[in-house]
């Protein structure tokens, strides 16, 4: 017998008898919820041993593309990696439509329903905003302040905002502390650190960002936790980076890297299959690489670049030559992917595919 358990976040008696009811019920229970930040309260007892986690994604781009056009989908799952099929150049053509298109509306199950429907990235587009509503209203209910529910769409501008100016980087120590700073400068300096700070562990829990680290001149010993911030749905993040104004050129790089981060993160549950706490990028010589990912496995090290682009990565070239990685892994738009000595190429859209 299983027994399902929705929105357990809104009864912690219940969720505090769950050890309890699977011993009478002699059953397992699934207990899901879209606000799980809320069972960090003092009221909510933690059954220590009786709790699997497990995190759950919207839908990848492999659930979208079978969604979207399963003979695609199947083209897909045949094509090699990271060497190039120059039989077939349409289909690369094809499955950068394909992920673009996903980078723009995300991976929410109803706003892949409402594009399917009407075929109409507006309808899509206007689902999503719902569904953003929705969890804003939701929220309001666990904030007291009428200031502290007005705090998430300025942390998720802010957000948008240290992104698109990465490669100045922070001028605060994490990522947390440079968004409180941003929040109480540009919106209300009435603003606490305390409420900043609770509305982004808020937003954490949830499900709506996640943290990246950062590896001080290669050394993955010296590693700092939180020093940036992405979103974890890319139709969410377009929706703010486009409100943000800036280039698409920019937008679409930084879409980029926002989606090459969720997959590394998914990389880290278990089985784990790279090292780190959180996926990581990193700073040498007065330059910035993208991602450094090490396997757990083998220990390999990769230095990971994403380029819209023909652009060169030169501080990762100088870390290569310098025996700081093992390998150098481009990831691009407009490839169809290829691997000459230590570097390799591949497309975004088959990264999903990508055995580091």
């Amino acid at each position: 017998m299983v027994i399902i358990i929705d929105e357990i976040q809104e009864s912690w008696e219940i969720y505090n008898r769950i050890r309890e009811s699977a011993r009478q019920f002699s059953a397992r229970f699934i207990i899901t919820g879209s606000y799980l930040g809320r069972i960090l309260e003092p009221e909510f007892k933690y059954a220590s041993g009786d709790i699997t986690r497990l995190r759950i994604y919207t839908l990848s781009f492999e659930e979208f593309l079978e969604a979207l056009d399963e003979n695609l989908y199947q083209t897909w799952l045949r094509l090699p990696v990271p060497e190039a099929d120059d039989s077939c150049p349409e289909v690369y053509e094809q499955l950068k439509e394909a992920y673009d298109l996903y980078c723009q509306i995300g991976g929410y199950p109803k706003v892949v329903e409402a594009y399917l429907e009407k075929q109409e990235i507006l309808a899509a587009q206007k689902e999503l905003v719902r569904i953003i509503q929705i969890f804003l209203e939701e929220s309001m209910r666990y904030f007291k302040d009428i200031i502290d529910i007005s705090v998430f769409t300025n942390i998720f501008f802010s957000i948008c905002r240290i992104l698109l100016r990465k490669k100045k980087g922070l001028e605060e120590d994490s990522a947390s502390e440079e968004l409180q700073k941003l929040v109480t400068r540009n919106y209300s300096s009435n603003l606490s650190k305390e409420t900043c700070n609770r509305a982004i562990n808020w937003l954490y829990h949830s499900g709506i960002i996640g943290f990246c680290g950062k590896v001080i001149e290669m050394d993955f010993l010296d590693f700092k936790p939180g020093r940036r911030c992405f979103f974890m749905v890319p139709g969410v993040a377009s929706y703010y980076l486009n409100r943000v104004g800036t280039t698409d050129a920019t937008i679409h790089g930084t879409l980029n890297e926002n989606y090459v981060f969720i997959n590394l993160l998914k990389s880290q549950d278990f089985p784990e299959e790279i090292t780190f706490e959180m996926p990581a990028f990193a700073t040498y010589k007065g330059g910035e690489i993208d991602y450094v990912v090490q396997t757990v496995k083998g220990h390999r090290r990769y230095l990971v670049e994403v380029k819209s682009g023909k652009g060169k990565a030169a501080t990762a070239l100088k870390a290569l030559e310098a025996g700081k990685g093992d390998y150098l892994l481009y990831l691009k738009g407009g490839t169809k992917g290829g691997k000459e000595g230590k570097i390799l190429t591949l497309p975004l859209y088959m990264l999903e595919r990508f055995m580091f």
